[in-house]
């Protein structure tokens, strides 16, 4: 027999099961990672705000003003977020590329002083356009694959926001090892790097629809697969905090390249989840089913298996909607009824009816909703004083007599990137472990954070270490908790816009403590200290009082947050017991039915509602705080 003839294993493989859009997937997920590695240029702005300051001849206050919009630019995603159900995840990524173009060009030009110092007005709008690109690379990210692991989206959120916040340290690392620590520099690389890597990697981003088994054993191989990128986060985020001391107090050019060339094979080392799927296609194990066509799976129904993982059995996408199929709809005999059958996350779906918290939400819908107010407001006492802290580290550290604040933004990005990685996954475990909302998590990360701000007020000698890590932890620990939060309670259909009009608690945070809080306190103290106003300038305050009355309000603020998030827990968690919870607390399976005597017949709603159409519907005897809504929908 010639090789034409020859029968190759893997050829029998791939048709049999077309896993080939496994490969796709997760070749996706790893570029997603390559473009939030460079996405979060925002984040660099300690080591460029000083030097903007000088060049523009700012006060504090107006600085504030240019890192407001900044924070603005970086959550402004609302054209993003209704956009992203139109256009392919690689339009929405050229638009981020060109924006961080732009913008960052801009500061370079004035920086670097080919241009005239420009108003403070245009200096705004240019870094409002160069941030704003870190929304469209969150969205096109985000979206098309927590829509291609529907299953794991704590997971997917703590990797993608995880290295949003890591972007910072490896920026800085950049900063460090291959632009001599020149600001000016820094600029043009924001503008050129990120764009480079995003038109890169454009072409691996796109949706590929999930599969339909969601067996116990294709659940475990995509843990395992995680796990593999876990332990290379870790790795990552310890190599560069070692990294860091380095740099400090090494100054070693051959070090420090070196150092940079091995950050860039952590980087790269991702791929190797996508080159593992694709062996394992290619080359086939003895025994394994997928080359057996004889091959039947089970119809005996897996009691460990929660709702939400049988409801994303039956999810499909294309390029402009996403919708569940559910259990087929029984027609009644009597007249004008029809009886509906449709258990999904814990409601049913009928005519003229708002959608319960599990189902898809459009924004509208959420904006009258206690809970996605709640998750708002709980959202914006946390990373508003985050948000507080890294606009005026710069500051912060000469207050207390530290000329250089790099080490202590890297420490802050290292800990943010640790925090969005470690909130995913125990977030995610213990959700299906105990059904705990993830809500939970924000109220806990906050109360560490007021303890952060009590180190901040006081100035305790290297308590800026501790306290620049515990606000990085805490901010991570928030975004990859709060993300998942609103596409579990409201929906993956329009999940874009309901993740960018959240965020929005961000700029929002920022306006109302950085500018106006600290901003303000700041310029007093100044003047204070040395009874002039045109001190404010060209100097800085130097001292524990320039801003320990700003976090001793800030400590209050993030137990109001604590308060919040605890009622906004309790409100969630019969929701969380609906969706997580096993099928034997549910009785919720698309796979296996409960018999017919198990069912309650519900009397129709012509009887309690005349605004609503007669209709019929029976589901599974549970317990009604599973499914019942505190603001009465």
């Amino acid at each position: 027999m010639g090789l034409a003839g020859m029968e190759w294993p893997w050829k029998k493989r791939h048709i049999k099961a077309s896993n080939m859009k496994d490969v796709s997937k997760w070749a996706g997920l790893v570029a997603a990672i390559w473009v939030q590695a460079f996405a979060g240029n925002t984040s660099a702005y300690a080591n460029y705000s000083s030097k903007l300051k000088s060049v523009l001849g700012l006060t504090q206050v107006q600085l504030n003003y240019l890192a407001l919009f900044k924070d603005l630019g970086e959550n402004v995603g609302i054209l993003a977020g209704l956009v992203c159900n139109k256009v392919p995840p690689w339009v929405i990524l050229a638009v981020a590329a060109v924006e961080g173009f732009l913008g960052f060009g801009f500061l370079w030009l004035v920086a670097g002083g080919f241009v005239s110092p420009r108003p403070l007005w245009q200096m705004c709008f240019a870094i409002f356009v160069g941030g704003n690109s870190t929304t469209w690379f969150n969205t096109a990210v985000l979206v098309t694959c927590m829509r291609n692991f529907p299953r794991s989206r704590g997971n997917i959120v703590g990797f993608l926001k995880g290295f949003v916040g890591l972007s910072g340290a490896i920026f800085m690392q950049i900063f460090f090892s291959l632009l001599d620590k020149n600001a000016v520099k820094l600029l043009l690389f924001l503008a050129l790097g990120p764009a480079f890597v995003c038109f890169f990697c454009m072409g691996f981003v796109r949706p590929v629809p999930p599969s339909t088994g969601g067996s116990l054993a294709e659940l475990d191989e995509e843990k395992r697969q995680f796990w593999v990128i876990y332990v290379i986060c870790v790795a990552l985020a310890i190599y560069l905090f070692i990294a860091a001391f380095l740099d400090k107090f090494v100054i070693n050019y051959s070090i420090s390249l070196t150092v940079a060339i091995v950050m860039f094979l952590f980087l790269i080392a991702p791929i190797v989840v996508p080159v593992r799927v694709f062996l394992g296609i290619l080359l086939p194990k003895k025994g394994d089913f997928l080359l057996d066509s004889s091959y039947q799976p089970s119809d005996e129904p897996d009691t460990k298996r929660s709702a939400v993982d049988i409801i994303n059995d039956n999810l499909t996408t294309n390029d402009e909607d996403l919708s569940f199929q559910g259990p087929k709809f029984i027609e009644a005999e009597e007249e004008n009824t029809e009886l509906l059958l449709a258990l999904g996350e814990g409601a049913v779906k009928r005519r003229k009816r708002r959608p319960r918290r599990g189902e898809d939400f459009k924004l509208k819908q959420a904006l009258i909703k206690a809970d996605y107010w709640l998750l708002f407001l709980t959202f914006c006492c946390g990373i508003g004083s985050c948000i507080t802290v890294i606009d005026n580290l710069s500051q912060l550290g000469q207050a207390q007599g530290y000329s250089d604040v790099s080490i202590f933004v890297m420490l802050n990005c290292i800990w943010g990137f640790l925090g969005r990685l470690g909130s995913g996954y125990v977030s995610e475990h213990f959700i299906r472990a105990t059904t705990t909302p993830r809500s939970f998590w924000i109220g806990a990360a906050q109360a560490l954070m007021v303890i952060a701000h009590l180190l901040f007020a006081f100035a305790v000698p290297g308590s800026l270490y501790i306290a620049s890590s515990i606000v990085g932890l805490c901010q991570g620990v928030q975004i990859a908790a709060t993300v998942p939060t609103v596409s579990e309670v409201f929906g993956l259909k329009h999940f874009g816009i309901l993740y960018n009009f959240i965020i929005l608690a961000d700029p929002v945070g920022s306006l109302l403590f950085s500018t106006f809080l600290a901003g303000s306190i700041y310029d007093a103290e100044l003047i204070k200290e040395y009874g002039s106003a045109a001190a404010v300038y060209d100097t800085a305050c130097t001292g524990a009082h320039c801003f320990r009355l700003t976090f001793l309000l800030l400590a209050v603020i993030c137990t109001a947050g604590v308060v919040l998030s605890i009622i906004l827990t309790v409100r969630l968690k019969p929701v969380y017991v609906t969706l997580y919870g096993t099928q034997d607390s549910t009785n919720a399976s698309y796979s296996s039915l409960p018999s017919q005597d198990s069912y309650t017949l519900m009397p129709s709603v012509e009887s309690t509602s005349s605004a609503s159409p007669p209709v019929q519907f029976v589901f599974p005897e549970m317990s009604s705080s599973a499914t019942s809504d505190p603001d009465g929908q």
